[in-house]
């Protein structure tokens, strides 16, 4: 009788699994203890244990029967002109490497270059079996999902003829909430998941793998593959081969990335090749700029502001100055609607802000220029941020303005222009913003005046030092790339994308600035003969020939790149805003703040947004929660500012908003002492 009950260490070593697997799966009453017949301790059944040992068994023998899809298919791959260079290139720079190596590998390859063919072709010829796929979030998972779907018209070797025949499989299992099991992987030659599934603090999947039971791990969007989930997976899998694929081999926290890079794709020649867009940069750059600095009037010169711009308060002031924001609007309108009005195609506007209050400053000041905007972030509800990006791919909005949201796996190719309100502390998050305006409206058109991308800025945030390093990228200079893994940089935005508010008043007020002219520079530099070498070494896709062997001379290309450059050189044309579009801008913008400014107060009062405390204490603000109360009390306040009654708010001008605006944050402290000398009676 002894022998059918065992102790938890003795039946997790019978199922081949962890002592924490067993008690997690005794909480989850997936297989529960029971007491021993002769004794009040708690046992498990050797009977219950089988039917997982064998599972578990069967999963370790299915690691080994399947061990021969990827070695004996016949896939047309490097020598396919079906595929893209940078995929066939890629496969064989992995085929080369794990040859005669062994260790983890990177592979830079530039958004919308066909990063998902490259997964869906790597393990042929160089994994002994199953293949894991981890995707760093649900959007790039499902793509790579229709992908990988044999019976799918996405599916990727059907489309591009790197297999005759798809009978035998290769199959993919997509560990997807509850419905998916280990028969499905078992079963399957790609299992394909993100990370939070697969590595969750639950742990539902990993201890069901055993440690031979992945032959290649194949890591989507890999300058993630540093943090403890991805480290915990790596060493589950000690014999797996790790191949990540990125845009950016680098991250801004200064850790070091699993593997070395063995294969780069250049920008540049993803941009010739017409893969991604050409990118062109173009700076808001003041003649003159008037400011006030801790009461300090001051009035600067273009020479002077790029001398400023290297204090983080003057990129502050800049980022949040309404008057500054109005100029980055208007240069991103003006260059979209160019671009509209060329082709017909409704190019679209995507914007960087600070925080979520800058954000709706900042579609506030779109909307007053006629565009369609909304702003887009983490504190809305999934079905509010799912009917925006539906209004956004139908084209009924003309521009959305995010705050740490749209990232990696955002496919929308219209996105054009990149407007950017806030300083980057570092290259990486950078370059993964401006990779939303990648993606090509028509494939392989270098030259197509649609496959155009602007990055439209302000020089006083200082962002134009990352589009130089952006292009440095493309060249072959290992001294410069390790000066990026170890750069430093703060890469959160001035004020965080959460529900924490801040002040607008920063020290700096920006009274007015001349715009003089757009410092303006294509990604191509024809001025960089390096650039012009690489160019001009490359294949003419369908060709065994360089553009230098078809008799493309460096001179006759530089001329060309310069013509175009050229074009980025616009004079500043300002949008008229109509007094009473200003007004309301202005009105609405003072209602948005209040709230905002109200939950700073109960934030700073130590109180919390559904407390009761500031209604006990101000008999006028009785019978609300804390934040109701305090917009309440802000309220008064403000119209006490301008002069007017309850709910006459439309009769103030432009002008006398706008100061209740900027005096918003003063006003919130004169509530604050209010209410904290109340309470102290």
């Amino acid at each position: 009788m002894a022998e059918d009950y065992l102790p938890i260490q003795e039946a997790a070593a019978y199922i081949g699994v962890s002592v924490q697997t067993l008690r997690r799966w005794d909480a989850t009453s997936k297989l529960k203890a029971v007491r021993h017949p002769s004794s009040s301790y708690r046992y498990y059944k050797r009977a219950d244990l089988e039917p997982f040992r064998l599972e578990y068994r069967r999963a370790e023998n299915t690691a080994r029967i399947q061990d021969h899809l990827f070695q004996t298919a016949a896939a047309n791959i490097e020598a396919n002109e079906r595929l893209r260079e940078p995929q066939r290139d890629a496969h064989r720079a992995v085929r080369e490497h794990f040859a005669s190596k062994i260790g983890p590998v990177i592979l830079q390859i530039p958004v919308g270059c066909g990063k998902t063919g490259v997964i869906a072709t790597l393990p042929f010829g160089i994994a002994q079996g199953r293949v894991l796929v981890i995707a760093p979030n649900v959007t790039i998972r499902t793509g790579i999902a229709k992908a990988l779907d044999i019976t799918s018209p996405s599916c990727f070797w059907k489309r591009t003829g790197v297999l005759a025949s798809l009978t035998g499989g290769p199959f993919c299992a997509l560990l997807d909430g509850p419905d998916a099991n280990l028969h499905d992987c078992n079963e399957s030659h790609f299992v394909l998941t993100n990370i939070q599934q697969l590595a969750s603090a639950a742990d539902r999947w990993l201890p069901q793998f055993p440690p031979d039971y992945f032959s290649m791990i194949l890591v989507d969007e890999g300058h993630h593959n540093v943090a403890p989930s991805w480290r915990k997976v790596f060493e589950r899998f000690p014999s797996a081969k790790v191949v990540s694929l990125t845009a950016t081999p680098f991250r801004s926290d200064q850790q070091q990335l699993a593997g070395d890079v063995i294969y780069r794709y250049p920008f540049a020649r993803a941009m010739m090749n017409g893969f991604i867009k050409q990118i062109h940069a173009i700076n808001v750059a003041p003649a003159e700029i008037f400011f006030t600095y801790r009461g300090d009037q001051r009035h600067h010169t273009l020479d002077e502001v790029l001398a400023l711009r290297e204090e983080q308060w003057f990129r502050k002031g800049v980022a949040l100055a309404p008057e500054c924001n109005k100029h980055i609007v208007e240069a991103s309108i003006v260059r979209c609607n160019e671009m509209r009005a060329r082709t017909g195609i409704q190019h679209q506007v995507i914007a960087a802000a600070c925080s979520v209050d800058h954000a709706r400053q900042v579609r506030a000041i779109y909307e007053a220029c006629g565009y369609r905007a909304r702003e887009i972030h983490s504190d809305m509800d999934q079905d509010e941020r799912d009917a925006i990006l539906a209004d956004l791919e139908a084209g009924r909005l003309d521009s959305i303005v995010q705050v740490q949201m749209l990232g990696e796996g955002f496919d929308h190719p219209s996105l054009s222009v990149a407007a950017i309100f806030r300083p980057f502390g570092s290259l990486s998050p950078y370059i993964q913003f401006v990779g939303r305006i990648m993606r090509v409206i028509h494939e392989n058109e270098s030259g197509h005046p649609d496959n155009q991308g602007f990055i439209v800025s302000h020089v006083g945030l200082n962002n134009d030092q990352h589009w130089d390093d952006f292009r440095e990228l493309d060249i072959d200079d290992q001294e410069i790339f390790r000066r990026w893994l170890t750069s430093t940089g703060d890469d959160a935005p001035i004020e965080p994308g959460g529900g924490t508010p801040r002040r607008f008043d920063v020290g700096m007020n920006v009274k007015d600035e001349i715009i003089s002219h757009f410092i303006g520079t294509s990604f191509l530099d024809p001025e960089d003969d390096r650039v012009l070498d690489q160019l001009l070494a490359q294949k003419v896709t369908g060709t065994p020939f360089t553009l230098a062997e078809l008799g493309l001379t460096r001179d006759a290309l530089r001329a060309k790149l310069r013509e175009q450059q050229k074009a980025l050189q616009q004079t500043p044309q300002s949008i008229p805003i109509s007094p009473q579009r200003r007004r309301q801008m202005a009105r609405k913008r003072l209602a948005e703040r209040t709230r905002s400014v109200a939950s700073r107060v109960v934030r700073d009062l130590g109180l919390s947004v559904v407390g009761r405390e500031v209604g006990r204490a101000v008999s006028s603000a009785r019978g609300t929660d804390n934040l109701a109360a305090v917009v309440e009390l802000l309220n008064r306040n403000v119209n006490q500012f301008l002069g007017i009654d309850r709910k006459q708010r439309a009769k103030p001008s432009a002008d006398q908003m706008e100061s209740a605006l900027t005096q918003l944050d003063t006003i919130g402290d004169q509530v604050l002492a209010s209410i904290r000398e109340s309470i102290a009676k």
